[in-house]
């Protein structure tokens, strides 16, 4: 699998279903439909993301009854049968979604194998677990690390593992704190993470809960190129998380990253083209030359006797010289009559032969205007 098959990240929302199912396979099927509708309605690229635990290899034998330990209660509470995943990861498929898993331990990483799902996640809380990471990477699948409390030198040493395997990995800027106040974003992160590691996708895994655009807007314009955020849907039989996204949000984050997208668009290595609309509004400001008086052909420009004999007024008309032209060392051709516009018909020199500048003359500003 080539590195540049990071492409699979880019532009990608991850929709992050973890255990919400509550160990439901009806439940978890009506989160699938709920966000399939979404999905398809904003035509965006997204995978819908799983959690897979092996209980009893997750947990240890002489815990398992400790339902007062959150992850272990938890974990027993939402436990389905490979059986009954394989049709979440089925339903995934048919509404047009790819399939992505966060395995917590090795047997649950034999299961994304298994059922063959496109990619994969490595929790912020698993970035240093080696074991774990080791056998992700027998996958040979696209992987997204969150980046969660990891340090540097661990982002260094999953960056260069994956790449010595050639193995596509995105990193995930995310604060592991669930749900995230806005004061504790560090989107400025996502800058630092593009600039360190600039072969890699650069995304957001989002857990704030106080509004679904201004945190996409800001990613974006830092330069996320992949998103994920976790999500529920309402049915009164269980209490949404603050963290987790409601379909209605989820139809506004996509639109405000379409926002984003047209906001920000064009080039960031060089000089953006001005369109000819902007160009027409510019030239719209600009002044053009006129005569004070009447000056006879023959006339020679120069800095000196230009203020003298010619001044600078709006409007600016189609072949008028303007301000913005240079007419020094050049030849009036022609009388010119006082308050009469300066054409390049007036003049020798490049405005006047060289067709490029002449086009660009003749084609601004407005029609001729008569002066009474």
């Amino acid at each position: 699998m080539a590195i540049k098959e990071n492409e699979i990240f880019n532009h990608l929302f991850v929709l992050e279903m973890a255990n919400n199912h509550w160990g439901s396979v009806d439940r978890g099927l009506s989160i699938i439909n709920s966000y399939g509708r979404i999905i398809r309605e904003n035509g965006v690229r997204a995978a819908i993301k799983l959690q897979f635990r092996d209980s009893k290899t997750f947990i240890h034998s002489q815990y398992i009854e400790r339902d007062d330990i959150r992850y272990i209660g938890k974990t027993k509470q939402t436990f389905l049968s490979n059986k009954n995943l394989k049709k979440l990861v089925d339903q995934i498929k048919k509404i047009g979604a790819l399939t992505m898993s966060t395995p917590f331990d090795e047997k649950s990483v034999q299961t994304v194998a298994d059922f063959d799902l496109d990619l994969v996640k490595i929790a912020s809380s698993d970035i240093t677990d080696w074991p774990l990471i080791e056998k992700v990477s027998t996958l040979k699948k696209p992987t997204i690390v969150s980046t969660g409390g990891a340090q540097e030198a661990d982002l260094d040493n999953i960056v260069k593992f994956f790449a010595n395997r050639n193995i596509p990995l995105a990193l995930n800027h995310c604060i592991s704190l669930y749900p995230t106040e806005d004061s504790d974003l560090a989107l400025n992160q996502i800058k630092y993470l593009k600039e360190r590691y600039p072969k890699n996708i650069i995304g957001f895994s989002s857990h704030e809960y106080n509004d679904w655009s201004s945190s996409m807007l800001l990613s974006y314009a830092l330069g996320a190129r992949t998103w994920e955020r976790h999500v529920d849907i309402e049915d009164g039989n269980f209490e949404i998380s603050k963290y987790c996204s409601l379909p209605d949000q989820i139809d506004e984050w996509f639109k405000s990253y379409f926002k984003a997208k047209e906001m920000i668009q064009g080039p960031d290595d060089s000089r953006r083209s001005i369109s000819k609309k902007e160009r027409a509004y510019l030239d719209s400001l600009t002044r053009g030359i006129y005569a004070k008086k009447d000056i006879k052909k023959g006339y020679k420009f120069d800095k000196h006797s230009f203020d003298k004999d010619f001044y600078l007024s709006i409007p600016l008309n189609k072949g008028q010289l303007s301000c913005n032209e240079i007419i020094n060392d050049v030849t009036l051709t022609k009388n010119i009559k006082k308050d009469e516009i300066l054409s390049i018909a007036h003049i020798d020199g490049p405005y006047n032969t060289n067709k490029k500048l002449r086009k660009v003359i003749q084609e601004r500003g407005y029609e001729k205007t008569k002066i009474d």
